[in-house]
């Protein structure tokens, strides 16, 4: 079943040309994907009774066109093969302005239990509800793993803040974009935004940790690599072309 909501283009989601960006994007994406859930039993008022919260796993974004400052979008997003999969789900979205397709996004979630610190298999009584669909905005089904770049040049060392913390007690989602952004070259980052974002998370990054960004570009692909400070946990690898 899909989920459908409007939005308004805010002050803080636009860049040049007052253009949404895409961080823009993303948190509008973010925020709908909570609000389905919500209907379903699993929104964020409901992790301190069920001690449960779904968990992002992977982004992949593509930017078709950028709406600018005040339009409105209307999004759509559903649940996808959520019960053949059992300890994760897809979900996909579309974003339409004035009744044009803008963006497309996929997403990779798990469910986890707090009260075992694991991953939780997804029943009938959990994924019933998002009545799962099996259509796909991208060619492929499944989201593509990123390669860790074997040459990468250090870009710099990150402490981590209290404000890029989530109600999960860790970085939230969105600030390892921000993080990303931080470390691309500045004419990549002043000039026009690219379109297409892939994000892998691998391992939370916590309040008081510091990271360690890494720089590579491959194929006109900018690829950002977040690790700890010793190198030895990867936290996340970020794609933008």
């Amino acid at each position: 079943m899909k989920f459908e909501r409007k939005y308004l283009i805010g002050i803080e989601d636009i860049g040049k040309n007052n253009q949404i960006t895409n961080l823009g994007y993303l948190k509008y994406l973010e925020e709908i994907a909570c609000s389905h859930s919500a209907t379903c039993g699993y929104g964020a008022n409901d992790i301190e009774t069920k001690k449960r919260a779904w968990l992002l796993m992977d982004w992949k974004l593509r930017v078709l066109d950028r709406p600018i400052y005040e339009k409105e979008l209307q999004i759509k997003t559903w649940a996808r093969n959520i019960s053949k999969n059992y300890f994760f789900s897809y979900r996909d979205f579309e974003v339409f302005c004035e009744d044009k397709l803008v963006a497309i996004a996929t997403s990779k979630w798990v469910l986890y239990d707090f009260n075992t610190n694991r991953i939780t298999k997804l029943t009938d009584e959990i994924y019933e509800p998002y009545n799962s669909e099996t259509i796909h905005v991208f060619e492929s089904e499944d989201i593509e793993k990123i390669a860790e770049p074997n040459e990468k040049t250090f870009s710099m060392l990150y402490d981590v803040r209290r404000s890029d913390i989530d109600i999960n007690k860790h970085m939230h989602n969105l600030n390892y974009l921000k993080l990303a952004y931080e470390n691309l070259p500045e004419n990549i980052f002043f000039g026009d935004e690219l379109k297409n974002v892939n994000i892998m998370y691998k391992h939370q990054i916590l309040l008081g940790q510091k990271v360690k960004c890494y720089y590579t570009i491959e194929n006109d692909k900018h690829i950002i690599t977040i690790k700890s400070e010793d190198d030895k946990v990867l936290h996340s690898i970020i794609k933008i072309s």
